[in-house]
Order: C-alpha cells, then structure tokens, then sequence
C-alpha cells in the first residue's frame, strides 16, 4: 500500500504503545506534539467488519486519526488543484499492534475509512475545531468524482 507521506501535508506519526499485562495503555497525541495546534474535539467513530465510510472532507477543520480498536484501510485523495500531489490517492492500514499510528489530515482533503480486520473497529478524531456542519463535504461511497475503487 501507498504510504500517506505521499500527499501533501499529511503527516504519518508512530505512536507508542506501552505493555501492561493488565492491558496496554496507548499513546494518542499530546500538546507539546508538532501535530497539535488547539484543541476542538475528540470523538470516536466505530466501523462494523468490511462497511465503508466514505467520502468526506473538512473545508477548515485538521483530521487526527488513531485505531485502537480494530484494523482499516485508511484512503486519503488530493485534488487541491494548488497541490503538489494533485491528483493523487494513497491509502494505509492502521491497527494494532503493527500499525498503531496516528495520521494528520489537513483541510480540504478527501478521505475514507474501510474496516479490513474483520470485527468492529473503532476510530478516535482529535480536530483542531469543534464540529461545524457547515464546513464539511460529503460524497457517496462510490462516487466517480473519486478515481479510487473500495476493496471488498
């Protein structure tokens, strides 16, 4: 799969996990993080085995994206036209343990979340603006406006 580094201004950072018999305790983002800017929310989206949730973007608002529950396919699409990799999708799986990562989505990039692990995954958001219902854009999953085709 293509790395997500591929697209402009998004950022790929590992997280730290650390051991606990009693479970593991899992390292998300901290104010001190280049990633961080301010605080808008924190939510988390749940995914059921193999659906897809898809397409969407933030005209203003930054996407941090953790799985700590689960395994996706994350798709990221860039058709800001004042783009360095206009035109460009990449795509990566994250999960524990081996894909435990966050992923930092800048505004005005398409994106969409397929679950790949078989269960119910969970996706924890920490934007940088509360939720605005005016400020974001929806497609249909399989829209053709995308040139990206979901995996079954």
């Amino acid at each position: 799969m293509n790395e997500l580094v591929e697209i402009e201004g998004v950022i790929v950072q590992p997280l730290k996990q650390i051991a606990d018999k009693r479970g593991p305790i899992l390292h998300m983002l901290k104010n001190d993080s280049n990633l961080f800017k301010q605080f808008g929310e924190v939510y988390f989206s749940e995914i059921h085995s193999g659906l897809v949730k898809a397409w969407k973007r933030h005209k203003k608002q930054s996407q941090n994206l953790v799985v700590p529950l689960g395994k996706i396919r994350l798709v990221i699409y860039d058709d800001r036209s004042n783009s360095n990799t206009h035109g460009k999708i990449a795509q990566c799986k994250l999960g524990r343990p081996k894909n435990y990562r966050l992923i930092h989505i800048p505004p005005m990039l398409w994106y969409g979340l397929q679950e790949i692990g078989g269960q119910t995954s969970m996706v924890a958001n920490c934007t940088d603006l509360p939720h605005d219902p005016e400020e974001i854009e929806s497609l249909s999953t399989y829209t053709s406006q995308i040139p990206y085709q979901w995996k079954s």
